[in-house]
């Protein structure tokens, strides 16, 4: 893993967590249609590589430029990660921490 790209905040109305965001001096850097219905809402501080998502559930997402090694060498580690899923938007791959906290690993 080389950074963290997107922390995912869980939040109930993700119009309103959008306004409050932009107060704080955040830009949305896309909002688009996502799955089941819902809107992907990514923002940034001007300047900054790591970006928010607001979601409906908590994650942070790391960059890899390797995904399938990346998997390989958690594995040696004794960590489990999901399927990788190839998507428009890059390939993912979902694990979980001890106390159950979402990872995600994001080839671009």
């Amino acid at each position: 893993m080389k950074s963290v790209e997107i922390i995912m905040i869980p939040v109930k109305d993700r119009q309103r967590a959008k306004e409050f965001y932009l107060k704080l001096g955040f830009k949305v850097i896309i909002e688009a249609p996502a799955a089941h219905g819902e809107t992907w809402i990514q923002m940034g501080l001007p300047g900054s590589d790591t970006t928010i998502s607001l979601a409906s559930f908590q994650g942070i997402v790391c960059e890899t430029d390797n995904i399938e090694n990346e998997i390989k060498e958690l594995k040696v580690k004794g960590i489990e990660a999901g399927k990788i899923d190839d998507t428009p938007w890059g390939r993912f791959a979902w694990l979980k921490d001890l106390d159950e906290n979402s990872l995600c690993l994001h080839e671009k």
